[in-house]
């Protein structure tokens, strides 16, 4: 029995493994550094034996720690949340007689979506689970089960898989806002991850990170800041390496409910020393703290200003406050807007809208406009590959993330005008030169403002500048959008006209068209990599440390 954070849970399983009608069991209970009292849930049972990790090691770590102090030459699983049926153990022990089979499963109620620890009983063999450092995943047949081959399945339930918001696997699916950031966070983890989840997401953070994972700082000068930084740092975390560069130091206090593409700490780089709790400011002497950058962060910038530090607060906000709207939060980032002592706001219409939305409760002289999730200008090393299009003729766009806004219609559109589009979910940012160069233009969100030219009436995706832009002009691509109407507020579609990037387009023949111009197509690949330097955090860092240093006083 693997735990970690679920002691609630262990009694109930506990009690369903006493009441099997198979009696000659050992139960090994592995406490993964769980915060809850694992041993203070438990029975006393000569058969239960609790072994306690001093830190979380994972769910590979944990199951071997198990196996490695297991006797019994049949092994069965139960998660601390699950529940056998008192037949459980002697229906699988009967899979497990004919000597040839090595793993037996029977179904679960309700049906998993893949094979599940409390399902499965093998027989004891030298194979091992991968443990973190290797590989963090919830497919349990590639951390262990696929090397089992010989399994025989039972069609019967025998066992009750409980489904809630704490299970495991949720924190890895990005379908349950999970990923490799509601990992980090919840298990607290220090070192980077090779990260796989089952549906879609891989990220291998050591070989992304290993140029930023540097000897220990010098010691800071007087006139050097120590910065909080309070919140998320989205998709490009390793541009806050930029402030280290110039001699400033690190803290962090983060969110504990990210969004699985938002980074949060323990950091995979860099010196940054975490705080747990607002409490720990004052202690930690911060000249200014740095609140940013998802709507998720605005109840811990309120926080913040509620418990009167005396520390100044920068609030950079780069999406979205519809969706504070819509989370009832709109109270608490009004009230963080106009109390911070200065506020960054990601795009023009933003600040716009901001203006139009609180008017004259935004002070100029300390409200910034910078895009807040700008990438380490270290990506743009290198030079572009050839294109797909200069050997075999055809037009090759790239979509580059996830397909807001695409629809069969538009991909049936783009098919029948003989457009190729390929898809790149996970791209990191040592590929974005190598592998995004290689198409045409990169696609940027295809849907159209329908705001008349009335920022009050903006939505999110008319106000927001979307990650994918600096990836795409890393990689020398034109940004593909569909033209507004004259005079509408649109954030992305302004920044790439105005680098002159921009391919927009009325309809997929426009679009066609413009795509099989030759000449218009260098010129605007021509201004995409001009632009580049642009859109790079360190092209504004001390810009923005300008103002971090004056409110702090330094």
């Amino acid at each position: 029995m693997p735990v970690h954070a679920q002691a609630a849970f262990v009694p109930r399983a506990v009690a369903s493994l006493l009441a099997q009608d198979l009696t000659d069991w050992e139960l090994v209970v592995i406490d993964d550094g769980s915060p809850d009292d694992v041993a203070a849930a438990l029975v006393s049972d000569r058969r239960i034996a609790l072994h306690r990790l001093p830190a979380n090691r994972g769910l590979g770590a944990a199951l071997n720690e198990g196996l490695a102090r297991a006797r019994a030459p049949l092994v069965a699983y139960l998660p601390a949340d699950d529940v056998l049926h008192a037949d459980h153990l002697s229906t699988l022990a009967q899979g497990l007689e004919d000597p040839d089979v090595t793993l037996a499963h029977a179904r679960c109620e309700p049906g998993a979506p893949q094979l599940q620890l409390v399902q499965v009983m093998h027989r004891r063999t030298a194979d091992r689970w991968i443990e973190r450092p290797q590989l963090e995943s919830d497919d349990l047949e590639l951390l262990f089960f696929a090397r089992l081959q010989n399994r025989v399945g039972i069609d019967r339930v025998t066992c009750r898989w409980t489904q809630h918001p704490a299970q495991r696997h949720r924190a890895f699916l990005s379908r349950c806002d999970g990923g490799l950031n509601v990992v980090r966070r919840r298990y607290r983890v220090r070192d980077p991850l090779r990260f796989h989840a089952s549906d879609g997401g891989h990220v291998d953070e050591v070989a992304r990170y290993a140029r930023f994972r540097r000897d220990p700082r010098p010691p800071r000068d007087p006139g050097d800041l120590r910065i909080l930084l309070a919140g998320e740092l989205a998709f490009n975390p390793e541009r806050v390496m930029a402030f280290e560069e110039r001699g400033h130091e690190l803290l962090g206090l983060w969110i504990d409910d990210p969004l699985g593409f938002n980074t949060v700490g323990p950091l995979p780089f860099g010196h940054v020393r975490d705080l747990d709790s607002v409490g720990e400011i004052a202690a930690a002497r911060p000249d200014v703290i740095y609140a940013l950058l998802n709507w998720r962060v605005v109840r811990l910038a309120h926080a913040i200003l509620e418990a009167r530090t005396g520390v100044p607060l920068v609030f950079h906000y780069k999406e979205a406050p519809q969706r504070s709207i819509a989370r009832g939060e709109w109270p608490l980032l009004a009230d963080v807007v106009t109390r911070a002592d200065a506020v960054v706001l990601s795009s023009p219409e933003m600040r716009e809208w901001f203006e139009a939305t609180l008017p004259g409760r935004l002070d100029p002289a300390r409200t910034l406009v910078l895009d807040g999730d700008l990438p380490k200008r270290d990506w743009l090393e290198g030079g572009p590959s050839p294109r797909l299009s200069a050997s075999d003729g055809e037009v090759h766009t790239v979509l580059a993330g996830r397909p807001y806004g695409f629809d069969e219609a538009l991909f049936a559109g783009l098919r029948a005008r003989g457009i190729r589009l390929h898809v790149h979910r996970d791209v990191g940012p040592q590929d974005w030169v190598p592998v995004l160069s290689r198409y045409d233009a990169g696609w940027l969100h295809p849907v159209r403002a329908g705001n008349g030219g009335d920022v009050r009436l903006a939505a999110w995706d008319d106000l927001n500048l979307p990650a994918r832009i600096p990836m795409l002009l890393a990689a020398g691509l034109p940004l593909i959008a569909p033209r507004n109407a004259p005079g509408a507020v649109h954030a992305a579609q302004a920044l790439a006209e105005s680098v002159g990037a921009g391919i927009v387009y009325d309809d997929l023949d426009d679009l066609a068209a413009q795509l099989r111009h030759a000449a218009h197509l260098e010129r605007r690949r021509a201004a995409a990599w001009a632009a580049r330097e642009q859109v790079t955090f360190d092209r504004h860092a001390d810009r923005l440390l300008e103002l971090l240093r004056s409110v702090a006083g330094h």
